[in-house]
């Protein structure tokens, strides 16, 4: 009998996993071959290593996009490795340095052009990847936000999807998040980071971005965190939240167990009482009716994680809202990234003022 938390992960997340770049097979063979949590991090990494290998064998015969697209498949190994897996600490930085290494390789050989950024941000730093659509001038910048457990290195494809059509992404690991996440805890005004990424980036005159047209994303928590930046930041033009929550302490209580050990560690909170407390902080009352940007909410009416009614309510309290229910979709829609993923870009794309390709 497998593991409740392999059983967990695979059933709450498996279509994630795949709309982001893992291979169905990976994702079969070593899920079916696990039986306790506790060996979920060595066989993600164990395939990490095999594509990492695969990458380096393929540029050895110049085969550049061959290697790339096998970084992204160890970068995403890795990650998926210690997305939740708060086993051990040390393997779960460990794994998360190798994400950060591999990404990095992707970024060197399927877009020499991609920045990594490093912003000061209260007496340490936030770490996030600015990528640039070849052969536009000026674009318009959209930001992308993970969520609990997500992190830029996640984000490759997800950002392709908005580079197609004409706009730039920074993948931002905010407070509590990815490497900034070392140095930080989740907070409940997020919104700091990205104000501060956007307080940076208009001090690079040399990026030529168009701050003017700026457009935020954020995906599962990073739902709650998009509407929150627009909230507080006039410098976003648009705003789209996916599968995020209204109030996420009204959640963690019935999360799977694997979530609410990766939300205290990623909060700081030495036990269940104390996360419930930080998780009671995160609430959009009273922040929505600040949302005047057209907004999109898009969401699956099948999400086991937050149900649809909370997308009901952040779209019934933004005075510029339209939501999106789609009745078959999962958990920020990962199970149809065919239907969500061009509407969000598309939806973008046309608020900033940027012609859909």
């Amino acid at each position: 009998m497998s593991d409740e938390r392999i059983e967990a992960a695979t059933a709450n997340w498996a279509p994630r996993f795949t709309s982001q770049g893992v291979d169905p097979s990976d994702f079969g063979r070593i899920t079916s071959g696990l039986e306790r949590w506790e060996d979920w991090l060595d066989a993600w990494c164990a395939n990490g290593d095999m594509h990492a290998d695969l990458a380096r064998e393929a540029e050895e015969r110049g085969r550049l996009l061959s290697a790339g697209d096998a970084w992204v498949r160890a970068a995403l190994s890795y990650h998926f490795a210690k997305f939740v897996w708060m086993v051990d600490l040390d393997k779960h930085r460990d794994a998360s340095d190798r994400a950060v290494s591999a990404i990095r390789e992707t970024h060197r050989l399927l877009d020499p052009t991609a920045e990594r950024l490093e912003i000061p941000f209260e007496g340490a730093q936030m770490v996030a990847n600015l990528r640039r659509p070849p052969g536009v001038e000026r674009p318009p910048l959209v930001l992308l936000l993970p969520g609990l457990d997500s992190t830029k290195e996640e984000f490759f494809r997800w950002e392709d999807v908005f580079l197609a059509r004409g706009m730039a992404t920074v993948s931002l690991d905010g407070p509590g998040q990815g490497e900034t996440g070392y140095h930080t805890h989740i907070r409940a005004d997020y919104e700091v980071g990205p104000i501060a990424l956007l307080d940076h980036l208009a001090g690079r005159s040399d990026l030529d971005l168009d701050l003017d047209r700026v457009g935020v994303v954020g995906v599962s928590l990073g739902g709650y965190y998009a509407p929150r930046t627009a909230a507080f930041e006039p410098r976003v033009k648009a705003v789209c939240a996916i599968g995020g929550a209204h109030s996420f302490g009204e959640l963690i209580a019935d999360r799977p167990s694997i979530s609410r050990e990766t939300f205290m560690h990623h909060s700081g909170a030495k036990d269940l009482d104390e996360a419930q407390a930080i998780a009671n902080e995160m609430t959009l009352t009273g922040v929505l009716p600040k949302v005047t940007q057209p907004f999109l909410v898009i969401f699956g009416r099948q999400d086991r994680l937050v149900p649809y009614e909370h997308a009901e309510r952040v779209a019934g309290e933004a005075p510029n809202a339209e939501l999106v229910m789609y009745p078959e979709g999962n958990h920020v829609c990962n199970n149809i990234p065919y239907k969500y993923r061009p509407l969000a870009g598309d939806w973008m794309a046309e608020h900033l003022g940027e012609a859909a390709r």
